[in-house]
């Protein structure tokens, strides 16, 4: 979680950033600004999104912990970009377009917050800037990846470790020191085909890990390429009998996408499929400013303080489409 020098002791195993300067490059780095959706996942005090609200981003901040949650609707109520979901991570819908992480989430639920950002290739995530445990930054940044579904995600994700985090910056400090970890969407998520193709490539490769990746190349190509022409794309890429073990997740991402048979675009590209719509009733990233042309004078919209009762939860689940 993060958020500034809590004036009473936090929930247990919270650790909160307090580092001023590494919260401003994380909004930075992240390239927020208007028009941009971004969620604060684990948002404790409030300090990343206060940052991030500072770009004129639209902010979610999402908060299991009750007391942090009316914390934090109380110092964003005159904020209009910014809402407050008191949710758990582990259930919370991703947003229907488009959006960013920023964010200092409990270490405790690491892999399975990333497993929901980058396991499902309709998720719409454009980047993210993470603080993470030391241990497990190093383990997703890893050049090769350690299983298939590690794979799956460096395959289709850029992942860096950007820099070690000292457990002096938090309060109260964690056992070890943590890391900043960035993520970007490699070209393969805009593909067609694209993340369909790295599935069958893992799946394939994987039940035999020292077997050479060539002879796990699919039969049947699109565009009427020959296998034998996929082939020898892929040894000239990566070397001749080189065992799926030994492959680092560029590698994994360029066979993919020469399978595609589709030149990689110069830049990343959002997937191509988004999730589900949910009902607007249950949306929780709907802007509540209406489009800056129609806004009515100031005058005209005396302000009302909303109780913390409607500004709580997934009430304000939100349709950005």
């Amino acid at each position: 979680m993060a958020g500034q020098r809590p004036a009473a002791p936090g929930p247990s195993g919270a650790h909160f950033l307090r580092d001023r300067r590494l919260i401003a490059r994380l909004a930075e780095r992240s390239g927020a600004g208007p028009g941009s959706l971004v969620l604060d996942l684990g948002a404790g005090y409030g300090a990343i999104t206060a940052a991030l609200a500072g770009t004129g981003a639209r902010v979610i901040a999402i908060e299991r912990d009750p007391r942090l949650a009316a914390r934090l609707r109380r110092r964003f109520a005159a904020e209009p970009g910014v809402r407050v979901a008191e949710t758990d991570l582990r259930e919370v819908p991703w947003p229907g377009r488009e959006f960013l992480v920023v964010a200092n989430p409990p270490f405790a639920g690491t892999t399975g917050l990333v497993r929901r950002l980058l396991g499902d290739p309709a998720v719409p995530l454009a980047g993210a800037e993470l603080i993470l445990a030391w241990g497990a930054a190093r383990w997703l940044a890893a050049a090769r990846p350690r299983d298939e579904e590690t794979a799956w995600w460096t395959g289709r994700y850029q992942i860096r470790l950007i820099g070690r985090v000292a457990a002096a910056s938090f309060a109260p400090p964690p056992a070890t020191d943590a890391a900043h970890l960035s993520i970007r969407p490699r070209p393969l998520n805009g593909l067609p085909g694209g993340p369909r193709a790295l599935r069958g490539l893992l799946r394939a490769a994987w039940r035999d890990r020292s077997r050479p990746v060539e002879l796990s190349l699919p039969g049947g190509l699109p565009n009427g390429r020959g296998a034998d022409a996929l082939r020898g794309a892929v040894r000239a890429a990566i070397g001749a009998r080189t065992p799926a073990a030994e492959l680092t997740a560029d590698q994994w991402h360029e066979i993919a996408v020469l399978i595609t048979g589709v030149r990689s675009p110069a830049a990343p590209s959002r997937p191509r499929t988004a999730p589900p719509r949910l009902p607007a009733s249950r949306r929780w990233d709907r802007d509540p400013r209406p489009p800056p042309a129609r806004r009515p004078p100031r005058i005209s919209r005396p302000r009302t303080r909303a109780s913390p009762a409607s500004n709580a939860d997934q009430r304000f689940l939100i349709d950005v489409s």
